[in-house]
């Protein structure tokens, strides 16, 4: 359904890195955000992320008891899962800068990728309290306990999903290995730390950690610096690994002019 838009790589449709950079950040970044929609895939990628945010806001709702819906329980449920999918835009618009000829700008990239991952937490969010209002049967005492909290870690946890996904793809040249990279590499960590003597390292290294420190409780001070650093680790080190691999890159030939209609992309 999400994969590589033209069986080869993902499609670079309507980029114009280069004239955008000239122009600024800021037309640049809105060119990437019309990236993110602007293909058939894409736009089902983008649906998939937000059902999946509904459905999982629905069905926490309807298999809690009343005395247990929370809004910490349901952003746990509904943020972790609308996660698995954010990095796939991500590493669709990482390869947009891998396929585009000449020298392209990571900064406008990562600029929209953020915006949109943000826009998913915004969502996330809007689901759990609408789920919990609208709940049959009430709510727990303490439904809202940690909620401005929990709102704030939403958003993070979806823009450090989402520049894992950009780090991997300009990484990895297969969105399918790129992707499963996303879901693998994260929890697989997580799990290789889970013994007992190496399971105080878990906060300061995995992402999931982190997530669930933000979507269940108050964050103090050590929590605040560890998902710090694993954003330093996971975001800014893996992207910028990923920039000097793009800087290091053969040049990209632009396609050959044809007569008639001009070029489009399959996707």
């Amino acid at each position: 359904m999400c994969g590589d838009d033209d069986g080869r790589g993902p499609a670079m449709p309507h980029a114009r890195d280069d004239d955008d950079d000239r122009a600024g950040l800021a037309p640049a970044t809105l060119a990437a955000l019309r990236r993110c929609g602007a293909t058939r895939p894409r736009r089902w990628l983008v649906a998939v992320t937000l059902l999946l945010g509904v459905l999982a806001g629905v069905g926490v709702t309807a298999a809690t008891p009343a005395g247990e819906r929370t809004f910490a329980a349901l952003a746990d449920t509904v943020q972790s899962l609308m996660s698995v999918t954010v990095p796939f835009l991500g590493i669709l618009l990482a390869h947009d800068l891998r396929r585009a000829p000449g020298t392209a700008r990571l900064a406008p990239t990562m600029v929209a990728a953020t915006l949109v991952a943000a826009a998913v937490g915004v969502f996330g969010v809007l689901v759990c309290a609408a789920a919990l209002v609208l709940a049959p049967g009430g709510t727990a005492a303490d439904t809202w306990r940690y909620a401005g909290t929990i709102a704030l870690g939403s958003v993070l946890v979806q823009v450090v999903a989402q520049l894992v996904g950009v780090g991997l793809g300009l990484l990895l040249r297969s969105f399918v290995v790129a992707a499963l990279a996303s879901i693998v590499l994260p929890l697989g960590l997580y799990a290789l730390l889970g013994v007992d003597a190496l399971r105080p390292a878990q906060g300061w290294l995995t992402p999931y950690a982190t997530v669930r420190n933000l979507l269940s409780r108050d964050m103090d001070a050590v929590r605040w610096a560890q998902w710090l650093v694993v954003l330093l680790l996971w975001g800014v080190g893996l992207n910028a690994v990923g920039a000097a691999r793009l800087r290091r890159r053969p040049p990209v030939s632009p396609p050959a002019a044809t007569q008639g209609t001009p070029e489009r992309s399959p996707a």
